[in-house]
C-alpha cells in the first residue's frame, strides 16, 4: 500500500480531488430527485452538458492511453449524473399525469 501512494504523481492527486468535489452533490441531487417526484427547477440541458463532459473525459483518457485509477472516478460520475437524468423522465412523466389528472 505504501509504494502506491508514493507512486501517485501530485496531478493525478488533483484530478481526483476536482472529480470527488464535482462528483460530491450528485448523489444528493438524485435523493432530491427522486423524492420530490417532479422535473419541475431541474434542467435537462445542464445534466446532459455534465454526461458530455464526463463522457469527453473518460475519452481523453482512452485516447491518451492514461487509464488509470482516476478513470474510474470519471466513470461513477458519468454513472450517477446519468441516473439523475433518467429521474428527470420519470418526474417529467410523473408531472405529465398530474397534469391530466387536474384537467378530468
Amino acid at each position: 500500500m505504501a509504494e502506491f501512494f508514493k507512486s501517485l504523481e501530485l496531478s493525478e492527486v488533483l484530478e481526483v480531488i476536482m472529480v470527488l468535489s464535482f462528483g460530491a452533490s450528485w448523489p444528493l441531487s438524485i435523493i432530491k430527485s427522486y423524492k420530490a417526484r417532479t422535473a419541475k427547477g431541474k434542467s435537462l440541458f445542464f445534466l446532459l452538458l455534465i454526461i458530455f463532459g464526463y463522457a469527453a473525459g473518460i475519452a481523453s483518457k482512452i485516447v491518451s492511453g492514461n487509464i488509470n485509477y482516476v478513470t474510474v472516478f470519471y466513470v461513477i460520475n458519468f454513472i450517477v449524473v446519468s441516473i439523475d437524468a433518467a429521474l428527470y423522465f420519470r418526474n417529467r412523466k410523473l408531472d405529465k399525469a398530474a397534469s391530466n389528472k387536474k384537467d378530468i
